[in-house]
């Protein structure tokens, strides 16, 4: 079956929506700081936001998610 057969099976069950996290919760998630995250988003170390509105932003669920599993683990 070719990838275009594939994709064409897809429902919209199997797509799931984006689900965006504004910055309390971006905060509560990752145990950084507001100036933590911008700075490590200048670094380009932290995934970037997206405009909802002219002055809203959030993140994707799913790139913190991805970032948070790309960072080093500290065992003690």
């Amino acid at each position: 079956m070719s990838q275009t057969q594939t994709e064409s099976k897809l429902t919209s069950a199997d797509v799931q929506p984006a689900v965006f996290v504004r910055m309390a919760a971006v905060v509560r998630m990752t145990g950084l700081g507001r100036s933590t995250i911008y700075r490590l988003m200048a670094e380009d170390k932290f995934p970037s936001p997206v405009r909802l509105a002219k002055r809203a932003v959030a993140w994707r669920r799913i790139d913190l998610e991805q970032w948070s599993a790309g960072r080093p683990t500290v065992s003690h």
